[in-house]
């Protein structure tokens, strides 16, 4: 029996998947969910587009693994997947104007509002290294 092109992508995308929630991301998977967490959760949010290029494994997942490990951290931890749960992923965006989508990206939200957005061309130009120094910074200004 033959596996289904939607179950082999579903495969080979959980490892993806699991980098951000084996770190204790919340996966967003439909609009109701993002408009029921992103502007309502108190404190501070960060919230990773996850994708399935390069610089999302190479740089941007690992970053972001490396900056949780700061003293001070977000109180939330949400990740929505580009390209897979599409309509997700579009009601996220709402939320980080005025940056044009881009994906992999990191928005760090305080009480619902935008308060630090990296964009995919400050992810693909960058180590996984310069990303968490970058956010360590962010959160050592906002998660206090």
């Amino acid at each position: 029996m033959s596996m289904s092109f939607n179950q082999y992508m579903r495969d080979s995308i959980q490892p993806m998947r699991d980098d951000l929630t084996s770190i204790g991301f919340q996966e967003l998977m439909t609009p109701e969910e993002v408009e029921a967490t992103l502007p309502t959760a108190k404190g501070t949010a960060l919230v990773v587009v996850n994708s399935v290029c390069g610089c999302a494994a190479g740089q941007c997942r690992p970053g972001v693994a490396q900056a949780l490990q700061n003293e001070i951290a977000p109180d939330h931890l949400f990740t929505v997947f580009a390209g897979q749960e599409k309509e997700a992923t579009a009601k996220a965006r709402e939320y980080f104007a005025p940056y044009p989508p881009s994906s992999p990206s990191i928005a760090l939200m305080k009480d619902g509002e935008l308060v630090h957005f990296i964009e995919r061309h400050s992810v693909e130009n960058r180590s996984a290294a310069e990303i968490a120094a970058e956010l360590k910074e962010v959160f050592d200004r906002f998660c206090k």
